[in-house]
């Protein structure tokens, strides 16, 4: 993606994504990068890890329209990762959810057109496919949001996307940190031996979403292909020594995380690195999907009936990077 000379704003920047996104990009000629969230000091401790002047912070919360409206001033792309994602809290307080990730992203999606923004990229995650809990649905409907903001943009330029994927290794709520930090009382908590779950790092999220910039041209739901692990063999590579307690699947949770349904599989084009399942727009072009071919009828993307597996050798070396990260505190 070429960014030189472009302004970039993401919202909930002082995340695991965003603080990766932020140090990725300012590798290159941009003109700047926007940071907007609602934590001052997470802002404050990424100002001292990234002392660049073309660096904003911005302090704000995607519930305030009139604060995205300031923000979005100038901006070129927009990466909308602010979310509340933490399963139980979002089960406890649902309506806070629906202000953050529903409202939130129509008050995105409303500003970005409004101040002519060019490209925005939504991050989703495989919870919103065939939602089993609050969090999943609030991120199914932001999806829908973002994909049909495309056919009310009127005249304007504007164009919105969506990036799906699943577990990012070493961000906060990951199980791996949670394996680590159990693997010193010698005890391992599993909650079922059968679990299996799609595995990123933050250097191939981030990558990936750059590329969707370049990709895109508005209305897609982009599906990286990426390996997929079992939990029971991740928590053996890291402490073979250790013993593993089953606690059972946790309410909201699902034994295997699922990212393209056989529904959506009608729509889904399949390409070398990735799918893009196609917005059902009359004005969509079958020539928007050149290099894709159809899947099979029947298809889905599961992390169960995954052909890219990985191996314990490959978790262990993970593993051992995550723990050499926690150990020297980077802010996250």
């Amino acid at each position: 993606m070429e960014l030189e000379g472009k302004s970039i704003l993401i919202t909930g920047g002082t995340g695991s994504f965003g603080q990766k996104f932020v140090e990725t990009v300012l590798q290159q000629d941009i003109k700047k990068i926007i940071v907007f969230s609602r934590d001052e000091l997470k802002q404050y401790e990424m100002s001292q890890k990234f002392p660049d002047p073309r660096i904003r912070f911005f302090l704000g919360d995607v519930r305030d329209k009139d604060r995205l409206y300031r923000a979005f001033e100038g901006v070129d792309m927009i990466v909308h990762a602010a979310a509340l994602k933490q399963v139980p809290a979002c089960e406890y307080n649902p309506f806070e959810a629906i202000k953050t990730n529903v409202l939130g992203a129509q008050n995105v999606i409303e500003a970005a057109i409004d101040r002519g923004v060019k490209k925005v990229i939504a991050l989703s995650t495989d919870k919103a496919v065939s939602p089993l809990n609050l969090y999943g649905a609030t991120k199914l409907c932001s999806d829908k949001l973002f994909v049909a903001a495309n056919s009310y943009v009127g005249e304007k330029e504007t164009r919105f996307s969506v990036v799906r994927y699943g577990n990012v290794v070493g961000s906060r709520g990951s199980v791996l940190p949670l394996f680590l930090k159990q693997k010193a009382n010698g005890k391992i908590s599993v909650t079922d031996p059968r679990m299996t779950r799609f595995w990123i790092t933050l250097e191939q999220g981030v990558q990936f979403v750059l590329y969707c910039f370049s990709r895109m041209y508005g209305g897609e739901v982009f599906v990286p292909k990426i390996p997929s692990i079992k939990i029971i063999d991740l928590a053996k590579a890291i402490a073979p020594e250790c013993e593993i307690e089953y606690i059972g699947v946790r309410p909201g949770e699902k034994l295997h995380e699922l990212m393209i349904t056989e529904d959506d599989a009608r729509r889904t084009l399949e390409f070398d690195n990735y799918y893009i399942i196609q917005p059902e727009f009359s004005w969509w072009k079958k020539s928007n999907g050149k290099g894709g071919k159809q899947v099979v009828d029947g298809f889905k993307y599961s992390s169960n009936n995954n052909e890219w597996w990985l191996t314990e050798k490959e978790l262990r070396k993970m593993a051992n990077i995550e723990e050499k990260r926690l150990e020297t505190c980077e802010v996250r």
